[in-house]
């Protein structure tokens, strides 16, 4: 599963039209075969990466973690708490991913390939973003040079894995949602209208798709650099099935409704916190 952290950048698509459409036509999937699911896609491990992006809410407000007090840390933890998030995946798959699908999906990260991808996947979830970032351009400048068909591959990785092409749509309506919540907790102290953040987002979205597009192709190369032409070719193929596209339609809707609903919450926890505040 790909990395989802918040602004870095990461996808958001409307939940509940996924959850009508993909319940629908076959039975849901029981809870203990959803618990085996998430464990061998890595879904997991990025449900817990989600918690890593709670640091940037002070820095996105122009403010500083100090600027909330001694109890920071604590309430970042709470408010992205790894079971609280687990539980809220776990409720909508459970209603929302049909038997069938889950079946498709999980034989695929289950084979030898899968797992090897799946343990790469895991590991750039909790990797330091900078070094990400820093690496992944690097390899893509030296497989550019080297005339590298892995680059090409990547870019269509990425596309396989946003089909939707919902990764601005995440980005603006993340901002949304947050910069409201904090302006209605009382963090600000001017009021935001929704409309009109609405446009002033949607004027940046040309600059902010090329900015996701070159992201996402330097993580992808830092995450996939030791996997072989051969390899990711395969792996774009299984991506590419139109079951396994259901499937990461469906997870990019549950990761990033959680996101989405973790950061107005610590919005207002942020409002009650206060410079000096002990633990």
């Amino acid at each position: 599963m790909r990395d989802i952290r918040i602004f870095r950048p990461l996808i958001w698509m409307t939940l509940f039209g996924f959850v009508l459409v993909l319940s629908l036509p076959a039975r849901a999937a029981e809870r203990d075969r959803l618990e085996a699911f998430l464990k061998v896609t890595g879904f997991d491990v990025a449900l817990e990466s989600i918690g890593l992006a709670a640091g940037d809410a002070p820095g996105l407000l122009g403010m500083q973690a100090s600027d909330f007090g001694a109890d920071w840390t604590r309430t970042a933890d709470e408010v992205f708490d790894t079971q609280t998030m687990h539980t809220m995946a776990m409720d909508i798959l459970e209603a929302a991913l049909s038997d069938d699908l889950l079946t498709h999906a999980a034989a695929f990260y289950a084979s030898p390939l899968g797992q090897r991808l799946v343990e790469a996947e895991n590991a750039s979830h909790m990797a330091n973003d900078d070094v990400k970032q820093s690496k992944g351009t690097a390899l893509v400048a030296e497989w550019v040079a080297d005339g590298d068909a892995r680059v090409d591959i990547l870019r269509q990785l990425n596309q396989a894995v946003d089909a939707a092409d919902s990764g601005v749509r995440a980005v603006q309506e993340i901002q949304v949602r947050f910069y409201v919540a904090a302006s209605r907790s009382g963090i600000l102290d001017y009021d935001i209208d929704e409309e009109t953040l609405r446009r002033v987002i949607k004027q940046g979205e040309a600059e902010l798709r090329v900015n996701l597009q070159v992201s996402a192709l330097a993580n992808a190369a830092y995450t996939y650099q030791d996997f072989s032409e051969e390899d990711i070719r395969a792996y774009l193929e299984a991506l590419e099935h139109p079951d396994m596209q259901l499937v990461y339609e469906l997870m990019n809707a549950v990761q990033y409704e959680i996101m989405a609903n973790r950061f107005e919450i610590l919005a207002g926890r942020m409002a009650d916190l206060h410079p000096g505040q002990e633990l």
